[in-house]
Order: C-alpha cells, then structure tokens, then sequence
C-alpha cells in the first residue's frame, strides 16, 4: 500500500491513475453495450480496421489518431451498410473490413519516407507515458458517451433488446443503430492512443466478463464494469511498475487473473451448495 502511495509522487502515474479511470469509464459503458448486444466482433473488426488511418496518417502527415478516428467510424458504418443492405453475413463484413484496414495500414506504412515509424505503442500502448492533452480528450470523450446514455438510455434499452418490436413501434432504429456503432468506434480509437488496440480490446470485454458473474441488469453491469475495469488498471500498473514489464500487458494479465479467480470462487461456492442440498 505504501509503495502504490508513493508512486503518486510522480506526475506521470498521477496521469497514468486518471487515465486509467477515464478509459474504465468509457470502456465500462460501451463494452456492456457490446457484449449485451453479442457484438464483441464487431469492435474486434473496427479496431483493427482503424489502422489502415493510423498508416494514412503517417503517410499524409497529418495525426495518426485523426485518421484512425475517420477509418473506424466509416468501417464500422461499413459493416451496418455491408450487412443490413448489401446482404453479406455479418462475420464477411466485419473480416473483409479488419484485413482491409491492416492491408491499407501496412502499405501507407511501407511508403512513408525515412524511418518506419514505432507502431507497438499502438498495439500495446503505454499508459505511463500519457499526457495532459491525452487527458483531456478522454474527458471529453468520457463526458459525451455519459450524456449520450443518460438522455437516450430509454431508447437504447430499447432498440438494443427488441430491435424487432421498436421498428413495428415507428422507432428509430437504424438511426440509433448508425449513432451507437459511431460511438463504439469513436470510443475505442480514441483509447488506443493511450492504451493500444490489444488493451482497449481487453477493457471492453473482461471487466464486462466479471460483472456479468455478479448480475444481468444492463445498469449494474455497466457499474461492474467500470468498478472492475478500474480495479485491474491500478493493480496491473502496480504490478508494471514493480517488476518494470510493460504496463499494457500487465493490466491485461492482472484482469484475466481476477477474472480466473472470481470464476473460481462462484465455482467452489456452487458445488459447495450442490453438496450441501444433497446432504
């Protein structure tokens, strides 16, 4: 405990603390969405699809980010369009666009002139080396996706459960569909700058993994969420800073650890009420 304490004497963990709170924040929101609406691909398939921007970016020289946010938002109304008018299955949709996006990202790359530039720090982030602009744009971002589910939560609930039944009621269905998929796409883009594609992947899933141990309301789950989420980044940022391995992998690391021993425990305690009714 002393030692996390301390680590607050340096302004970059002070950063890395309320990074990783703002991306619990957003990632705890928009992967309950995700993972409620069974679309966890899908954001697999943006994600990767976004870096055909980071590499146009480069080449054009202008900021990777800018390009990944555009490239994301369009791939993921690509796979809404591809499969909702086009006629192709879902899972096409989204590996045409993921290969695509890698494909454009790897050629921009190759013909940028001078050095290639360092693309792990996309992959895997570094959280430590975040900085108070970073910051703000996560605040930004977490303040939208908050104000976009408080006003419209009615109507998400709604389109995202019974999608069937809201478009007999005149609801607008693929308007919001267009919206949320925009957000998932901006949510995660925006979070790679600070914590790598692999670690955004992993925020929008294993938190939303152990909260769905505890309930199956879509409120509570995205508190879970955020709650868990949270408690793996500081934990996994100890942990980075203890044994200095690199701080995406072990947050990683820490949260499919808590994941295994949660699991576990509801585990023994089922058996144990099992043995207990037979006795």
């Amino acid at each position: 405990m002393e030692n996390l304490i301390a680590l607050f004497n340096f302004g970059f963990f002070r950063n890395a603390f309320i990074a990783a709170f703002i991306a619990s924040v957003t990632c705890g929101i928009i992967g309950t969405y995700i993972v409620s609406r069974r679309i966890v691909f899908i954001s697999g398939g943006i994600t990767h699809a976004s870096f055909g921007g980071i590499g146009m970016g480069y080449y054009f020289g202008f900021d990777p980010i800018l390009g990944a946010v555009a490239f994301g938002i369009l791939s993921a109304l690509g796979i809404e369009f591809f499969t909702k008018k086009a006629d192709l299955r879902e899972d096409s949709a989204i590996a045409m666009l993921w290969s695509l996006g890698m494909a454009l990202g790897v050629i921009f790359i190759f013909l940028t002139p001078g050095y290639a530039p360092n693309l792990m720090s996309y992959l895997f982030g570094n959280i430590l080396t975040v900085s108070k602009g970073d910051l703000v744009y996560l605040f930004l971002l977490a303040v939208f996706v908050i104000g976009f589910f408080l006003i419209f939560y009615r109507m998400i609930i709604f389109v995202s459960f019974d999608e069937e039944f809201a478009l007999t009621n005149n609801a607008p269905v693929r308007l919001f569909n267009a919206l949320l998929i925009s957000l998932v796409a901006l949510t995660i883009v925006l979070n790679i700058r600070v914590v790598g594609i692999i670690l955004v992947m992993s925020l929008l899933t294993i938190p939303q993994a152990i909260a769905n141990l505890f309930t199956k309301r879509f409120d509570f789950m995205i508190l879970y969420s955020i709650g868990f989420g949270f408690l793996g980044s500081v934990a996994g940022l100890t942990f980075s800073y203890t044994y200095d391995i690199p701080s995406g992998a072990a947050i990683i690391f820490t949260l499919v650890v808590l994941y295994g021993l949660i699991k576990t425990t509801f585990l023994i305690i089922e058996r144990a009420n099992i043995t207990r009714g037979k006795d």
